[in-house]
């Protein structure tokens, strides 16, 4: 296990003066008592953190030793529809971990170190009241049969913010008290804190999961694949609903061999109650030409695997960035293949969704 020592190592701590006032802030400062203390304005931009392109050598190293300390301002849950019915406002966003594959980078700069939110009692408050306006879910959908889903952890890794403040705990006890809703979050680290916590089958966590031979390679400082894998029985057991995302799919040499491994690796090792409740997500690589750029200076091997012009095609995103996908038509059939293997592999395991 990727020890939380050696993940979170903060030695400067970045924060607003709102939320140095409050008690989430003030709880998190003790927590690193010798950290130095830097007032900043906004925990959005900060000159020596974001765009600053020296600090791409300096990428696992500011966040291991950084941490900025901020209040939510926006509170919003946003229609989703895919792997929950809302996002909701953030508690924290940016990692401690390093995927390079990640899309967070492309909005703060060059360093996506944690950002945590102290004003969690306003954010749950917010979440209470928003659960209890959609009333009771009439009609199932890929979200959930009768739950509505809240993904708290779209810009972030619940599991490793968990190391940093109890926001996460908070959600979770508090969504244990919602009948008509459920929280879910995706992560590539076993924090095994949190199967103390008797969620109640009210929170749902997703493990993300891809070859170990190429998770080695792009998922920098996460849990190991099989060490993902091994907690999933344990957190069934502990009452969380479990599921996994197969993401992202990176097409390389071997790659259809190497998911067969995956597939029948996760079969050994699920108990029959874990298999039971299991369903997945398969999301294939979507690139970005910025953060393609980013990566180059600090892991640049990465990019062999990730940027393959002659697999890929460029689509402007909405929010104006230049991104990379498999062609459409080659995409298609890697999906259809890797679904038939799927089917053969663990076909219990219902897939949510896949793209």
């Amino acid at each position: 296990m990727l020890q939380a020592n050696k993940l979170l190592q903060i030695s400067r701590i970045y924060i607003e003066l709102a939320a140095a006032a409050l008690p989430r802030g003030q709880e998190i400062l003790a927590r690193w008592p010798a950290a130095d203390v830097v007032e900043v304005a906004s925990h959005w931009r900060i000159p020596e953190l974001a765009g600053d392109e020296a600090n791409v050598q300096r990428w696992v190293r500011i966040k291991t030793e950084a941490l900025v300390v901020g209040v939510k301002k926006s509170l919003n849950a946003k229609p989703n529809g895919r792997s929950a019915d809302f996002i909701a406002p953030s508690t924290a966003n940016g990692c401690a971990m390093a995927c390079a594959y990640c899309y967070v980078p492309r909005h703060k700069g060059y360093s996506n170190p944690i950002t945590v939110f102290a004003n969690i009692e306003q954010i749950s408050g917010y979440l209470e009241r928003h659960v209890a306006r959609q009333g009771m879910k009439l009609e199932p959908n890929q979200c959930d049969d009768s739950a509505w889903v809240y993904d708290i952890g779209e810009n972030s890794d619940c599991s490793v913010d968990a190391l940093v403040s109890a926001n996460v705990q908070d959600l979770v006890e508090l969504y244990r008290t919602l009948p008509t809703a459920k929280l879910s979050f995706a992560t590539k680290y076993v924090n095994r804190e949190l199967l103390t916590w008797d969620p109640q089958e009210r929170t749902r966590v997703r493990f993300s999961l891809m070859p170990e031979k190429l998770a080695r390679a792009v998922d920098v400082r996460t849990s190991p694949v099989g060490e993902r894998i091994a907690a999933i029985d344990d957190f069934v057991e502990a009452g969380y609903e479990v599921h996994v995302n197969f993401s992202p799919v990176i097409v390389t040499p071997g790659w259809l061999q190497e998911w067969k491994e995956l597939f029948l690796q996760l079969d050994a090792a699920l108990s029959p109650a874990a298999k039971a409740q299991l369903a997945a997500e398969v999301i294939f690589l979507t690139h970005n030409q910025q953060l393609h750029e980013v990566n180059l200076g600090w892991h640049p091997q990465a990019e062999e695997i990730l940027w393959r012009p002659d697999l890929q095609e460029v689509k402007q995103s909405g929010n104006g960035f230049t991104n990379v996908r498999y062609i459409a038509y080659e995409k298609r059939g890697y999906l259809d293949t890797l679904l038939a293997l799927a089917r053969d592999t663990i076909p219990y395991c219902r897939i949510r969704y896949a793209f």
